[in-house]
């Protein structure tokens, strides 16, 4: 196997350009694909993506490949593949297949050939609900051997644990930062904070904290693992803070409390304002203009609707007369309740969200 390889960092639909972007930032040749975004690269890009990518849901290494026409092909050449190279015998794997337009259909069949051939051929133990996963991909005929080398999905920061109750995720939330131009130097306001994800993200972002900083991930149980370099990287030293000032008020006590918990344990404290006030309320930050970013309550994830459009309309009147200068993002499911904030809106890409299909609804400076 080649020193380097495949890796394909897994979007959340809809977010693949803003993920390619962000790949390309950290200095990588991203091509976007559908679902998520390949760059090419050795072990330490693996461990890297999963550290700095704030917009990846995972990352998988395709460590291999080789042709099969039928099960008894693909059992042989299971059995070749160089398993120790990649993966450890101490530690319990599972298998995930999917087959498409090939002779080998059977996803299942496939599955039990190559867990025989590390059970036998390397000797690692296989477990229905082991943390680290061989996901085996057969198309036209092509055997496709990833590693999932993330474990817990990196929304999954490490350092949060009150969340409201409908909360937006870190990963997402980061890519509509990045689609609203935010790099980190403009003032960030959200005035329906929650447990404060957008604020938060947008204080880590300007401090130069990576995402991946307080978790472990999948990868340190590879046999290609090395210890002592990922602590090397895992210590880079986080460039100084600006001065911008990220904002979040939200009129429920209780998601005021947790967005205050919640920056104090990603480090951020210093550098957010949360302040428990209804959107009639609002004022403006003494501060540069900069964003605003909102997920507003829609229908299908709170209840009903009807109440919500004069939610909106109000919230619209509330940016438009004392926000002059500042662009807006709202995130929801209803184009109607965007529009109801007679905000110029325009939408961008339909984005998977919990089941819903929802857009980032942007302005320009108001």
């Amino acid at each position: 196997m080649d020193d380097r390889f495949e890796i394909f960092l897994v979007a959340t639909p809809g977010l693949e350009t803003p993920l390619a972007a962000e790949a390309a930032a950290l200095g990588w040749q991203p091509a976007v694909q559908p679902g998520g975004v390949t760059i090419t690269g050795g072990w330490p890009d693996v461990w890297r993506a999963n550290l700095w990518l704030r917009g990846a849901t995972r990352v998988l290494a395709r460590v291999g490949s080789f042709r099969a026409l039928h099960l008894a092909q693909l059992d042989k050449r299971a059995r070749k593949f160089p398993w120790a190279t990649v993966l450890r015998r101490d530690v319990p794997v599972r298998v995930e297949t999917t087959c498409k337009a090939s002779r080998i259909y059977h996803a299942g069949a496939a599955t039990q050939r190559i867990e025989r051939a590390i059970a036998e051929e390397l000797g690692a133990p296989l477990a229905p609900d082991a943390a680290l996963v061989v996901k085996v991909r057969i198309e036209d005929d092509l055997v496709t051997i990833s590693l999932d080398t993330t474990g817990e999905s990196l929304h999954k920061r490490g350092h949060k644990e009150a969340v409201a109750k409908a909360p937006m995720r870190e990963t997402m939330a980061a890519m509509f930062l990045r689609e609203m131009g935010f790099d980190g130097s403009q003032p960030v306001l959200d005035p329906m904070c929650g447990s404060g994800t957008f604020v938060i993200e947008a204080a880590e972002i300007a401090t130069g904290l990576a995402p991946g900083r307080s978790r472990s991930f999948g990868f340190q149980q590879l046999a290609s693992f090395d210890a002592t370099a990922w602590e090397a990287m895992r210590a880079f030293a986080a460039p100084p803070a600006t001065p911008a000032q990220f904002f979040g008020s939200d009129r429920d006590a209780g998601a005021i409390r947790m967005s205050q918990q919640n920056a104090e344990r990603s480090g951020v404290a210093a550098l957010t304002r949360f302040d428990c006030r209804a959107i009639g309320d609002l004022q403006r930050p003494d501060c540069p203009p900069g964003i605003i970013i909102v997920n507003p309550p829609y229908g299908a994830r709170i209840g009903n609707k009807g109440p919500l459009f004069g939610l909106h309309a109000a919230m619209g009147q509330v940016f438009r007369e004392r926000f002059a200068g500042w662009r807006v993002g709202i995130v929801t499911s209803e184009g109607a309740l965007a529009k109801a904030t007679q905000l110029p809106v325009e939408s961008g890409p339909i984005v998977a969200h919990g089941g819903l299909k929802v857009r980032l609804w942007r302005t320009g400076p108001l």
